[in-house]
């Protein structure tokens, strides 16, 4: 069961275990992580669990689709590493793998 870390938005680390196959979204809404609203509840129509990938990890994990790169066009303060948790599934190597949150959501 991999650990995935979630900086929230007021500097709070967060360390939670992931079962493979959620979406990293789920596992930060299901584990009252701060930072994540979800309002479309992981449909890819909003931008709303917004989150920074740690540099380390951007090549490590399956690249934003179509749809993903339209939607974070909507995400507050888009960056380098800029993904919506909702489309990253969670796969047995990610343990480790940290994800800053912004200080609002889209």
């Amino acid at each position: 069961m991999p650990n995935i870390i979630f900086i929230e938005p007021d500097g709070v680390r967060k360390s939670v275990n992931a079962e493979i196959g959620q979406s990293i979204m789920e596992v930060a809404v299901q584990n009252g992580v701060n930072g994540i609203d979800a309002d479309c509840g992981g449909a890819c129509s909003c931008a709303t669990c917004h989150g920074y990938i740690d540099e380390k990890w951007r090549d490590r994990i399956e690249s934003a689709d179509a749809v993903e790169l339209e939607m974070l066009d909507f995400a507050y303060m888009r960056a380098e590493g800029s993904r919506l948790t909702c489309q990253i599934k969670v796969v047995d190597d990610m343990d480790g793998l940290l994800i800053r949150l912004p200080d609002a959501q889209a």
